[in-house]
């Protein structure tokens, strides 16, 4: 299904330093967005959210992590959201500074960070994505 809505709302940036399509998905309608967020609800994979700027030096740092982290974890969904295309969504997570980084499932905030910190977004997003230990 990922792969489905990944072409369907066609994402569409590439790593600079591949030839092969980026697992980043980056959205630039909030309607196509919504719609995703919202199918996202019923899936319990973590997707990590990258809330970032064109003119943001930092973003721009930590973009080639974030690939690596996406192409790393095939389990987990990446996204990529500029701020000033999509600001609804922004003000809607509550982003205040660029890069940040929200980790969602099933539709509820799990994690953040602030900052184009790799080791701290790597260290959560290796937390979130386990999958629970049940009791036997």
């Amino acid at each position: 299904m990922g792969a489905i809505l990944s072409s369907l709302f066609s994402a569409g940036s590439t790593a600079a330093s591949s030839s092969e399509p980026s697992s980043v998905i980056a959205f630039h309608s909030s309607d196509l967005w919504q719609r995703h967020f919202d199918a996202s609800k019923q899936n319990p994979k973590l997707m990590v959210v990258d809330f970032s700027a064109s003119w943001c030096g930092p973003c721009k740092f930590i973009e080639p992590a974030i690939q690596a982290m996406a192409a790393k974890f095939t389990d987990v969904e990446f996204i990529k959201i500029d701020v000033d295309e999509l600001s609804d969504v922004a003000k809607e997570f509550g982003v205040r500074a660029m890069p940040t980084f929200v980790l969602l499932k099933q539709g509820k905030e799990v994690d953040r960070v602030v900052g184009a910190k790799k080791e701290e977004i790597e260290k959560k997003v290796k937390k979130n994505r386990e999958k629970p230990k049940f009791a036997a």
